[in-house]
């Protein structure tokens, strides 16, 4: 059995359509993972229907949490999720987790995540960056933390804003380690 196990957050930042790629792709990529689950802030859900015009965030068939919901199995290290991605992680959120503040389940989880020496993934989406927003990129880092800016690539060519969205998630995949197709340099 996969003993994969991954939690996805989504925060308010803009940006929706790095989560439903993300999203998109770890629905193809489910035989790879034990547990997927999922959890969204109240912004995130208004941020998605503004900008994707649709809740198909319903759609996705994950365990799916409410953010206040601590009795969540990632909400604790004995769950053993060992992967957390927080897509797209607001300097809000990116805030919290720096400072330890665990005021909902997504910053509870991610705390866990660190904690335990497990991979936590933020994709950050906003710029500029103030001082404030780098040290907290700093602290995180130097916790163990990955920060993967939504920063797309364009050498793949990409004509829809899915394939742009895509050369950002492709390497967030790559981060948690397992197999997916996607553009690859030089090949």
């Amino acid at each position: 059995m996969n003993h994969n196990k991954i939690v996805i957050a989504v925060t308010g930042a803009s940006g929706s359509i790095y989560a439903k790629v993300l999203l998109d792709k770890l629905k193809n990529l489910q035989a790879q993972f034990e547990e997927i689950s999922m959890v969204m802030s109240d912004n995130a859900r208004s941020v998605w229907e503004h900008e994707l015009g649709n809740k198909e965030y319903k759609d996705y068939h994950f365990k799916t949490y409410d953010k206040m919901d601590f009795n969540a199995p990632f909400a604790s290290g004995s769950a053993k999720y060992n992967v957390m991605i927080v897509c797209p992680c607001s300097m809000g959120t990116l805030a919290r987790i720096a400072s330890g503040i665990s005021n909902d389940l997504i910053t509870r989880s991610a705390d866990v995540i660190l904690k335990e020496r497990r991979k936590l993934i933020l994709m950050t989406r906003d710029t500029p960056l103030s001082l404030i927003h780098i040290n907290n990129m700093k602290t995180v880092t130097e916790a163990g933390g990955i920060i993967c800016p939504a920063s797309p690539s364009f050498y793949s060519k990409p004509k829809t804003i899915e394939a742009l969205a895509a050369t950002v998630v492709d390497r967030v995949i790559d981060l948690i380690g397992v197999e997916s197709e996607s553009f690859r340099w030089g090949e």
